[in-house]
């Protein structure tokens, strides 16, 4: 097979503060061993893709081209990415598409002509060169589109319930909840009876959950928020969180929720209870600080949550177990719900920019490279 060709996106800050986002030409060789060339058929735009993308440029003022984008990057932030100053970075955690061709070894040349789920970088592009660990091959009967993200949301709301259970909780806090990561751990959680109290930040968002069947489902814009909030960590016993937010007084919210439950009528103690309280942050729609008030005592922990880390950790039998279970449920459990299909031109146009960008809730976008 002949070397092949095709676009890539591309993210480089500058040592001047610019970061340019452009389509690049690139030329992949036939490959070897255990390696696959996919065509990329869909490829969805994650929020730790965002980061990666844009990091915290000013993309309101940027100039827009053609298949390019030039921005400005503030000095504090720019300081704070200096390790990635100068380097072209490939955008994209995951995709799925077509295998066109394959090396050698036995495992590659299993998943030649399959259509495969893909994770491991680089997927905003039009083909991808991988080892075929990499990628997981999908039924007959699912689409790319259905595929494509098969990888982050699905095994990340897996990884949560897989923590809960480890660390000794039995039942879960999930903020940001009506996204598609959260509508999937809805799922999960009604099939395995796991008690969950989701909360949210609009009365639409309420209603999203409530129709698929959720029993405690929150407004953190509502006054009564935190009353209720108690009251859910009291009906379900919920000493673990995981916050998709990051910034502003949510997981202290959280954690003081908790504390006030844990530590009612028992005996008082200057130290608060001796039940862990747990937070775990895995995301960043809110970039200011993370703000603690300190009412919950000390038996309590935040860390952060990465599913790279979790899958490193975790047992090759139980990576499969959950991989498996991903793929019995991707049309129903795991199946994901798109606002929009671009273009990888498309992705760096001005309105699609902005609109994408923006991390609302529920608003997921699909980039189809060869569309």
């Amino acid at each position: 097979m002949s070397d092949t060709h095709g676009l890539k996106l591309l993210s480089t800050l500058h040592e001047d503060g610019r970061l340019t986002v452009e389509l690049a030409e690139e030329t992949l060789p036939a490959p070897k061993g255990d390696e696959v060339l996919v065509r990329v058929e869909a490829a969805p735009i994650n929020p730790s893709d965002l980061g990666l993308l844009f990091a915290a440029a000013d993309l309101a003022n940027a100039d827009y081209a053609e298949g390019r984008i030039v921005a400005r990057m503030s000095d504090p932030a720019r300081r704070a990415l200096a390790g990635r100053v100068g380097q072209p970075m490939t955008i994209g955690n995951e995709a799925a598409g077509t295998v066109m061709a394959a090396g050698e070894a036995p495992e590659a040349q299993a998943l030649l002509g399959k259509r495969v789920a893909m994770i491991g970088g680089g997927m905003f592009a039009e083909y991808r060169l991988l080892g075929a660990a990499g990628c997981m091959a999908l039924p007959d009967d699912v689409t790319a589109e259905q595929g494509a993200s098969a990888f982050v949301n699905p095994l990340t709301a897996l990884g949560f319930v897989e923590t809960m259970t480890r660390e000794g909780h039995r039942a879960i806090v999930h903020t940001a909840a009506a996204s598609n990561l959260g509508q999937m751990l809805v799922r999960i959680c009604q099939e395995d009876g796991i008690p969950l109290v989701n909360i949210v930040r609009n009365e639409a968002q309420v209603a999203i959950l409530q129709d698929m069947g959720a029993e405690y489902v929150l407004d953190s814009s509502k006054e009564d928020f935190v009353a209720r909030l108690q009251d859910a960590v009291a009906a379900t016993g919920a000493t673990i969180a995981f916050d998709a937010i990051g910034g502003g007084h949510l997981v202290s919210q959280i954690l003081n929720a908790m504390e006030q439950v844990v530590s009612k009528n028992a005996p008082y103690s200057r130290y608060g209870s001796d039940i862990l309280k747990q937070a775990y942050i895995y995301g960043a729609l809110d970039m200011s600080p993370t703000i603690l008030t300190r009412s919950f005592g000390f038996g309590w922990n935040i860390g952060g949550w990465l599913l790279f880390s979790f899958l490193q950790k975790a047992s090759t039998e139980t990576a499969e177990r959950l991989r498996q279970r991903v793929r019995d449920g991707l049309t129903t459990t795991f199946a994901s719900h798109y606002k929009a299909r671009i273009s990888l031109k498309e992705a760096l146009s001005r309105d699609a920019v902005l609109t994408y960008s923006a991390r609302r809730t529920g608003e997921k976008y699909l980039i189809v490279p060869n569309g």
